[in-house]
């Protein structure tokens, strides 16, 4: 029981620190750490029918129906990571971009892989999924700029914090980066670094909300349309790449609310062009590197993650047997 509850901890603190990144998604960690379909299904209880167990159990069935054991640690170890581990990857982000974007590369685009092996086999309907979680992702960041027409800040807050948290969710889909294209990331971070309780709340709210919804329409995605939901999240991840291709060029952006530049489109380079272009060292042979890093790690991460469901479903079986 300890060693699980290290483990949620230590994959809570991996998710924490990605979704601070922009670029990367917390959901990508949960997948590749074998969590993914779990947590969601988790997220799901929360609503009428966890009232409905309290009432039938009492608090003992409220917590098996919530999945507290999964939960709790789970989510001290994203806490944890937000107020801390996440601040040094940020800060790694802004002295050392381009390798800290090869090695988020190589781990987002190796998390692929593994999203598609999860199926149980391939058909060539599902490019269509595939293509439309392609666009969907490449459209996402361009659309995000409209949510400041709402107007009223409070509104426009809690609805960032619903689009973030949904993201999040979404393998290859960062809610970080969806607020930067907003020009709320700086607000968001700067309120969590500050503990501003007001912005806190409202963000809060605006999360409960999203994953109240949003988490319902996965779970019953992944129910009913498995492999085809699958290669949606794909096309997430696919789609989700050139955000983190180290060397590009920015060629249009426009300025947030608080000043933040926020980037409309960009031009891929090759690591030679990037070094004309910007006079600065392209840093070839250690962003390559660190995308083998980051790719290795997640085909370790996996293997763990394979080994460690077998296990516990061997455990059930005989749990099944005895009784």
């Amino acid at each position: 029981m300890k060693r699980r509850f290290v483990e949620l901890f230590l994959k809570g603190a991996g998710m924490g620190a990605a979704d601070a990144v922009p670029g990367v998604s917390g959901g990508t960690i949960a997948f590749i750490t074998g969590i993914y379909e779990e947590l969601i299904n988790t997220i799901k209880q929360f609503g009428p029918s966890a009232f409905i167990a309290w009432r039938r159990g009492g608090w003992v069935a409220l917590a098996q129906h919530l999945n507290l054991t999964f939960l709790v640690p789970l989510l001290l170890g994203v806490a944890v990571s937000l107020f801390s581990v996440a601040h040094i990857a940020l800060w790694l982000m802004e002295a050392y971009p381009l390798l800290i974007e090869g090695f988020f590369f190589g781990l987002v685009a190796a998390s692929g892989f593994v999203v598609a092996k999860a199926g149980r086999g391939w058909k060539f309907w599902y490019l269509l999924p595939m293509v439309g979680g392609l666009l969907l992702a490449k459209s996402l960041p361009g659309m995000m700029p409209l949510v400041l027409l709402i107007g009223n800040e409070a509104l426009v807050v809690m609805v960032a914090g619903c689009i973030a948290i949904s993201a999040m969710l979404l393998p290859g889909v960062s809610g970080s980066f969806l607020l930067l294209t907003m020009g709320l990331y700086g607000t968001i971070l700067g309120a969590i670094r500050s503990f501003d309780i007001g912005i806190i709340i409202l963000f809060g709210m605006g999360c409960v909300i999203g994953l109240a919804l949003f988490s319902r329409l996965l779970s019953w995605l992944l129910r009913r349309h498995h492999d085809s939901t699958l290669q949606l999240l794909l096309g997430f991840i696919v789609g989700s790449l050139p955000v983190l291709w180290p060397w590009k060029e920015l060629l249009r952006y426009q300025l947030g609310p608080d000043g933040q530049m926020i980037p409309l489109a960009h031009r891929y380079l090759l690591p030679g062009d990037y070094a004309v272009l910007s006079g600065e060292s392209a840093q070839a042979i250690g962003v390559v590197a660190l995308m083998v890093v980051g790719a290795l790690l997640v085909v370790l991460l996996n293997r763990r993650a394979v080994h460690y469901a077998g296990h516990r479903s061997i455990g059930n079986a005989r749990d099944v047997e005895k009784e």
